[in-house]
């Protein structure tokens, strides 16, 4: 009698506990909590990267400022201390659209400033002695089917076009020198991304930004954002800067439920792998790895052997709702297992020691925002779409650009005050996400299959979702 499948799968020793990442690396002591009312010059409501590099390179430009930053949890306890640990130079968003509203230069810029903004972010990680287990080992992505393999060659043809020479095709014998991934067809690499530790990152760029006299406030929950002040449950901050930067979290805030969707994406971390596992799978460039399927997946070889492996799973909560602390279903687990032993067959057996969710910020149109309005003082920045451990850093220094009045390469970029339409009230939100994601696992499903093309599913799915 066979086993069900379940009990060949290995139970994660930990589920949530915010990340793998901060149980790796270990929680600071809490900083102080907003008491009473203070004023500031500027108050930046979001603790993450897009929050944090802000506060730093404003101080790093004006040291005489007052900065606050107000955190709900801890510094890094959304996405930052929670995602795959991808330094990409992708864009976060839409390269038609900013080219049709902007035009082809303006996204050639962008792409520019993307492929520097990984370097710009390790040169600050050496000067601030970030240790954050850095290494640009490039992105290699992947084809495993004859489908995925022609969206391989398209996306080829579209980096190089759009601004990024470096991309090469690879054949199969190359991708598998490179990381032997079962059933790889083909892919596409480039230099531009690095892996990091994603805590080690966020940890040590608060401390950074801290030496420069920013104040870093948690446990401060806002409950109102409005020109000059910021009130939270523990008293206000009056300002005349105000800078909303809370990604995903978005939703959480009154009025802004129909802003940016909060998408779920889960990661599991596997135990060590042995050395002898390691000289099967290769790796040793420590490059990220995605691949091309419709409901993709993202990946890492940690620092001290293990690998990082992500997915979608339960893409979004009705009205917009984010866990507590990640939470993930038994269902995620295993979806994200059998995608991680299919393409590394010798990790069956490999005990699982961490699985953990978060979720990052979706405009409707699925391009990120940046603005800052001279005449209320109000500014913002989000909306990457996942690509964001790169675009925070751009968003940092353009908002540092835009608070100050310059008028600079950054604050040309085509997502400068950009603006997109709401998502639909609920249900419609709920059930439009719910069949767009149920319509690529079909595509996908339909592709490893038989189809030799792109499902016409997965092309209907992209059209109605916003996201092409």
């Amino acid at each position: 009698m066979n086993r069900p499948a379940d009990m060949n799968r290995p139970a994660p020793r930990r589920n949530g506990q915010v990340s793998f990442w901060w149980s790796d690396a270990g929680h600071d002591e809490r900083r102080e909590s907003l008491r009473g009312d203070v004023d500031a010059d500027v108050v930046i409501v979001g603790g993450g990267y897009t929050g944090l590099w802000s506060a730093y390179y404003l101080a790093e430009a004006d040291p005489g400022l007052r900065i606050v930053v107000l955190e709900s949890r801890f510094a890094g306890f959304g996405a930052s201390g929670r995602n795959g640990g991808w330094l990409t130079s992708a864009i976060a968003g839409s390269r038609s659209k900013y080219a049709a509203a902007h035009g082809r230069d303006a996204v050639l810029a962008l792409q520019r400033e993307m492929i520097g903004t990984v370097d710009e972010v390790l040169a600050r990680m050496t000067a601030e002695d970030i240790k954050a287990d850095a290494v640009k080992g490039g992105v290699l992505q992947i084809a495993r089917n004859r489908a995925q393999m022609e969206r391989t060659r398209d996306m080829h043809a579209e980096e190089v076009a759009w601004g990024d020479p470096d991309a090469v095709l690879l054949d199969r014998d190359a991708c598998l020198g490179r990381i032997a991934v079962a059933g790889t067809l083909g892919g596409v690499y480039s230099p531009h991304t690095a892996r990091i530790h994603p805590v080690k990152l966020v940890r040590g760029l608060a401390a950074a930004a801290e030496r420069r006299g920013v104040r870093l406030l948690e446990n401060s929950r806002v409950t109102s954002i409005e020109p000059g002040r910021v009130r939270t449950d523990r008293g206000s901050v009056r300002a005349p800067i105000v800078l909303r930067c809370t990604e995903g979290f978005t939703a959480a805030l009154p009025g802004e439920r129909r802003t940016w969707l909060p998408m779920n994406s889960s990661i599991m971390v596997t135990e060590p792998l042995s050395d002898a596992t390691w000289d099967e799978i290769g790796w040793q460039g420590c490059e990220v790895l995605g691949d091309l399927a419709h409901a993709y997946i993202y990946a890492q070889r940690t620092a001290d052997g293990r690998i990082a492996f992500g997915g979608r799973g339960i893409p979004y909560r009705y009205g917009s709702r984010t866990d507590a602390d990640g939470d993930t279903s038994a269902v995620t687990i295993r979806q994200l297992h059998d995608m991680l032993v299919a393409m590394f067959p010798g990790v069956r057996g490999v005990g699982i020691d961490h699985v953990w969710s978060g979720v990052l910020g979706v405009p409707r149109d699925w391009c990120a925002q940046m603005s800052f309005s001279p005449s209320t003082g109000l500014g913002l920045a989000g909306g990457y779409v996942g690509h964001g451990v790169a675009t925070a850093n751009l968003a940092g220094r353009t908002l540092r650009d835009l608070v100050l009045g310059r008028e600079t390469a950054l604050t040309r970029l085509p997502h400068v005050n950009w603006t997109g339409r709401r998502w639909e009230p609920e249900p419609l939100r709920w059930l439009g996400v719910q069949a767009m994601y149920a319509a690529y696992r079909t595509a996908d499903r339909r592709e490893s299959a038989r189809d030799s093309k792109t499902s016409i599913i997965a092309r209907v799915a992209d059209r109605i979702s916003g996201r092409h």
